[in-house]
């Protein structure tokens, strides 16, 4: 009797150990592949910069002018937030 509990017991943890490890080289791979596209994209984009020089200068401008657009949307955004604030501290 004894002897089957302890089995049952040792077959429980193997599965668990298993799934465990699974459930881990599930991640590992995702992990992997997010990593082969990030590498497979920086190769396109060298490639892409060495044939076009020009590229990296327009791809530069338009970060920027993101950025900046950016910026503008969050302090209006923020404005607004305080116009609303301020709208309802007058309600009350």
């Amino acid at each position: 009797m004894r002897d089957a509990d302890l089995r049952s017991r040792n077959y429980d943890n193997m599965v668990k150990m298993l799934e465990d490890l699974n459930r881990d080289l599930e991640k590992l791979l995702e992990e992997m592949e997010k990593l082969s596209v990030q590498a497979t994209w920086m190769a396109y984009d060298m490639v892409v910069m060495r044939t076009n020089p020009e590229l990296a200068s327009s791809m530069r401008r338009l970060e920027d002018a993101f950025l900046n657009c950016k910026e503008d949307m969050e302090k209006n955004w923020r404005e607004l937030l305080n116009e609303t604030k301020g709208t309802e501290h007058n309600q009350e």
